[in-house]
């Protein structure tokens, strides 16, 4: 089987590996003077497809092959590793590249891996623009220059700015990959989607650098040659000036939001203004025609069939058991799970409350265990904005509140658990960051208590600023119904209360409880796809495509050909890009549509066997139930996490110290928390002054 998975692995590197080559090889002469024309001479004779033949073979089929293929590949990955639990010291030979290089900066922590591959990223920015100019300025000479009515320098300018607005296309190929929440592309190469949104965030920086850069080179060329009225130009069969005008002006909007004072105080409006990538792409294929517009279309397409079963999962209402009021103004969630529904620790959850916004969508990261609690799903939601404090607000005054109506989208989480590896976890947080911590705590616990294997010791240090946020160290044991014998896991939690000096009345307050009567509606959290989702998520991009093929080829041949053949400038082109556009949204609509009605109905049939958690009455009152009156092997697991707790107040952790006493020969260092204190551990784990340590942060601020 391991021969297998590594065949796949290299059949894929392959096909990524050529796919690289084409963009390395496109600005030079031999790929537009020999490559280009030799697969146009055997391609766009195609009465089917014409121009459009050589974009998508050379470059939309490589990225779809990969994703589902990749598809393939982690259905029976995840099969094969669902009975077993990776080896506690297995030997990580990236583990080196996986460790900050850069700490401080613009781009935040970046790994050597992460750095490798922006430096080779930059590398063919720069090699592509320098052949572009280089072979764009070699034939521009003053007679050349004249016979288009240009000067020398101003035919240059020309170049320059075409050469801008190809680079920027470059960058376009790649901006939707990593924002593809649900795509294989991200785990075949172990990136938990809510820590790529960086890349979407660089990438996106740049595409709005290049193309703004090229979209003023033009204006400043009509300007000097007071042909300003160019800005108004559509062409039949060309490149339309108006339509990238438009597509500049609403990525502009959208770049101009994403400003960190904008984003953080007016979310809202950064959130809505995002909704113009719409525009943004459809007066982009407007601008340079669907053929063109095959370079950027693969990720773009990936993008569209993740956002419209993002859309089918979100119409469905889910079943929200109960909540619980934490005295640190925290909240959790308590959801009904489909039985079959499994995700990995450090799992989020996109969560929508239409009372207090029917747009916004707020991702949490999971507590729960879906070994543990296979029919329960728990978010830990804090109070720290104008969303979470309405949500916060709402649930403390529940004496009007039976059903609270919510839609969610996911889960989302790594493809596998690699903390297993080392021999000692050192998980440090700072405020509610202790909430991915909690559920990997709870994973060590279900290997320890299920599989019987040696679990790596743990160490949680956790920052607090008030003394009643120590109430959220409750939440690392579930609650009844589960094997929550902590005995057996090696867990030392150090809490830090940083801003008082002893215990205050507000840490002796127990949670409030809430329990909702759900409609009969509401259904239990279910994947979307089922549990076989790789494999329908592979057959919906293969099938949509293909579709797509037979129908725009069928268009091509018997409408758009015979016009082309017959009618003086051809078809109109942004009318043929319109018929692709609007063939491509029909083909994933349709074939997402169906896969998500067939698995709706396996999971109407699983509903039916899950426990009605809601209709059964705890043990006790439901404020017995949250001060753990009914937890099961009460004392045992209780004594042991009171054990394990050491609170210190009025100072605050030793970070240093604590990593450099650690003396196991592979510790897992995570951080989760305050972007300063993320900083600061991944400075202590990069100096090089302990070999045994290797960090990973774990980041939900966008």
């Amino acid at each position: 089987m391991k021969m297998i998975w590594a065949g796949i692995r290299l059949l894929l590197m392959i096909v990524l590996l050529g796919y690289a080559m084409v963009w390395i090889m496109m600005p030079t002469k031999t790929f537009r003077g020999k490559w280009l024309p030799n697969i146009r001479k055997k391609l766009n004779s195609s009465t089917y497809f014409g121009k459009q033949g050589t974009g998508f073979l050379v470059f939309s089929f490589p990225i779809l092959f990969v994703a589902v293929v990749g598809c393939v590949y982690l259905h029976f990955r995840k099969r094969s590793n669902d009975s077993k639990l990776e080896s506690n010291g297995k030997k990580n030979r990236l583990v080196t590249l996986k460790q900050p290089m850069l700490v401080k900066g613009p781009l935040g922590i970046v790994s050597a891996t992460e750095l490798a591959f922006l430096i080779m990223f930059v590398a063919l920015l720069i090699w592509s623009f320098s052949v572009y100019l280089l072979n764009g300025f070699a034939t521009i000479t003053p007679q050349s220059a004249a016979k288009k009515g240009l000067k020398e320098w101003e035919a240059k300018l020309a170049t320059a700015s075409l050469s801008l607005g190809l680079l920027g296309n470059i960058c376009l190929a790649l901006l939707f990959l990593p924002v593809a929440r649900g795509s294989s592309l991200l785990p075949l190469f172990g990136l938990p989607s809510e820590a790529s949104i960086k890349y979407h965030i660089w990438i996106g920086h740049t595409v709005m650098v290049f193309f703004t850069a090229h979209g003023l080179g033009y204006i400043t060329l009509w300007a000097v040659k007071n042909q300003i009225s160019s800005m108004l130009e559509w062409a039949r069969d060309d490149v339309s000036n108006v339509a990238g005008e438009l597509s500049l002006l609403s990525g502009l909007v959208m770049w101009a939001t994403t400003y960190p004072g904008i984003r953080r105080k007016m979310f809202e409006l950064f959130f809505y203004t995002h909704y113009l990538y719409i525009l943004f792409m459809v007066f982009f294929i407007f601008h340079v025609g669907i053929s063109f517009a095959c370079l950027t279309l693969p990720g773009f397409y990936l993008f569209l069939v993740d956002r419209f079963l993002r859309f089918l999962q979100s119409r469905q209402r889910v079943r929200l058991v109960s909540a619980r009021i934490l005295p640190c103004d925290s909240v959790e969630l308590n959801f009904s799970k489909n039985p079959r529904l499994s995700y990995n620790p450090t799992s989020i959850l996109f969560i929508n409350v239409p009372s207090i916004s029917g747009l916004q969508w707020h991702p949490f990261t999971i507590t729960s265990n879906s070994n543990l609690e296979p029919e329960k799903l728990s978010v830990v939601i804090k109070s720290d904005g104008s969303w979470t404090r309405k949500l916060h607000q709402m649930l403390s005054s529940p004496s009007s509140i039976d059903r609270l109506e919510v839609s969610v989208e996911g889960p989302y989480g790594p493809a596998s658990t690699h903390f297993t590896r080392h021999d000692q976890l050192v998980m440090v947080s700072g405020g509610s960051g202790i909430a991915p911590f909690i559920s990997i705590i709870r994973e060590l616990i279900f290997a320890s208590t299920t599989y019987k294997c040696k679990t790596p010791e743990v160490i949680l240090v956790c920052a607090f600023k008030k003394s009643s946020e120590l109430t959220m160290l409750d939440l690392l044991l579930p609650i009844s119904g589960s094997p929550s014998d902590i005995s057996k896991l090696q867990l030392k939690i150090e809490a830090f209360v940083t801003r008082e000096k002893g215990p205050t009345a507000d840490s002796s307050k127990t949670p409030q409880a809430i329990w909702f009567n759900p409609h009969a509606t509401d259904a239990p959290i279910s994947a979307i796809l089922g549990p076989k989702s790789w494999l329908w998520l592979g057959a919906i991009i293969s099938s949509s495509f293909i579709i797509f093929l037979i129908i725009i080829g069928l268009i091509t041949g018997y409408y758009i050909y015979p016009v082309d053949q017959n009618t003086e400038g051809g078809f109109p082109l942004a009318f043929r890009s319109f018929l692709n556009m609007l063939v491509i949204c029909i083909c994933i609509a349709m074939t997402a549509s169906a896969a998500v009605l067939w698995n709706k109905k396996q999971n109407a049939r699983d509903v039916k066997q899950v426990q009605n958690v809601e209709g059964s009455t705890p043990a006790g009152s439901p404020q017995s139930w949250v001060s753990r009156a009914d937890r099961e092997l009460e004392s045992v697991p209780l004594q042991s996490l009171f054990q394990a707790i050491n609170v210190h107040y009025g100072e605050r952790p030793d970070l240093k110290k604590i990593l450099f006493e650690c003396k196991g020969s592979s510790v897992g260092v995570l951080a989760s928390g305050p972007k300063m204190m993320r900083h600061g551990i991944a400075n202590i784990c990069s100096s090089g002054l302990a070999d045994n340590l290797h960090f990973e942060s774990i980041s939900f601020t966008w």
